[in-house]
């Protein structure tokens, strides 16, 4: 018996049970265990490794496109990115399109912050600017979570390139992992108001707005931050450190090491908690 196919013939987009269910599991969904690496950001959202790890892959930390490709299979990227805001530039994406077309490498952009842009405009991988006149060997992943505070609905998006998704679609379908149609409606709802996100945006702004001011005038510096939900915090020191010094002030960050070598001398503030919480970290870093 062959199963009907409620896509079509020519898939670009299904919903997905949030986004890091399938951030860590799409090596795995694209079938690529055991057989290379997945080049991800060097500073990164720690799933992105352990989808490789459950996948049986190498991982390779890089911010640039590597001179050769190697036994690369897939490609991470995070724009803007967890934890640090950075944002890749139009230039830096066609780099990694066309690297990945070149060999054969799937690029996969995060973009579940995009709608998050502060000082810079997030621009997505499938934008035609950066990927031309199709989506070939490109995916990107999106969740309603940040934008429209919907992390307990595990509501998300995969989209780009049709085989590709197709790829993971005919896998996911066996593996029980079907976005419930309740679920599927409140997506479509919120992906048709474009108010409510300006709403919630504008609550992370004031939040950022007020804790960048007083972690400044604490005397640490603020890195990359142009977008997303966090502040890429330094005091130049080991990040433990910083840690300590925020912790006796009652204040709970988290340590750089966790998103790779790199963040070593990082922490990362959330702009999540609840406004009287910002209020109290801000207080906190005035007086501590």
């Amino acid at each position: 018996m062959q199963l009907a196919d409620p896509f079509g013939a020519d898939p670009s987009v299904i919903p997905t049970v949030g986004s890091k269910e399938l951030v860590a599991l799409l090596p795995t969904l694209l079938g690529l265990q055991g057989r290379g690496t997945v080049v991800l950001p060097e500073v990164a959202y720690p799933t992105y490794e352990v989808g490789a790890v459950v996948a049986g892959l190498q991982v390779l930390r890089a911010d640039t496109p590597p001179a050769e490709p190697g036994d690369a299979v897939l490609v991470w990227l995070n724009s803007p990115g967890n934890p640090h805001g950075r944002v890749l530039t139009d230039d830096e994406l066609r780099r990694w399109v066309v690297w990945g077309r070149a060999h054969g490498v799937p690029v996969v952009a995060d973009e579940c912050y995009i709608e998050l842009g502060w000082d810079v405009t997030p621009r997505s991988v499938l934008h035609p600017d950066i990927a031309g006149a199709d989506h070939t060997g490109l995916l990107a992943v999106h969740s309603l979570s940040k934008q429209s505070t919907a992390a307990g609905y595990r509501a998300g998006l995969l989209s780009g390139d049709p085989a590709l998704v197709r790829r993971v679609w005919a896998a996911r379908r066996h593996l029980g992992l079907l976005v419930p149609t309740p679920v599927q409606a409140a997506m479509a709802a919120a992906l048709a108001d474009d108010e409510h996100v300006a709403g919630q945006r504008e609550r992370y702004r004031v939040r950022r707005d007020r804790l960048a001011a007083a972690v400044r005038t604490a005397g640490l510096r603020i890195d990359h931050s142009e977008a997303g939900l966090y502040l890429w915090v330094t005091g130049d020191e080991d990040c433990w450190t910083t840690i300590d010094r925020l912790a006796g002030l009652g204040i709970v960050a988290a340590p750089g090491t966790f998103y790779g070598p790199a963040g070593a001398r990082y922490v990362r503030m959330a702009l999540t908690a609840t406004d009287e919480r910002i209020d109290a970290a801000v207080q906190r870093l005035a007086t501590g």
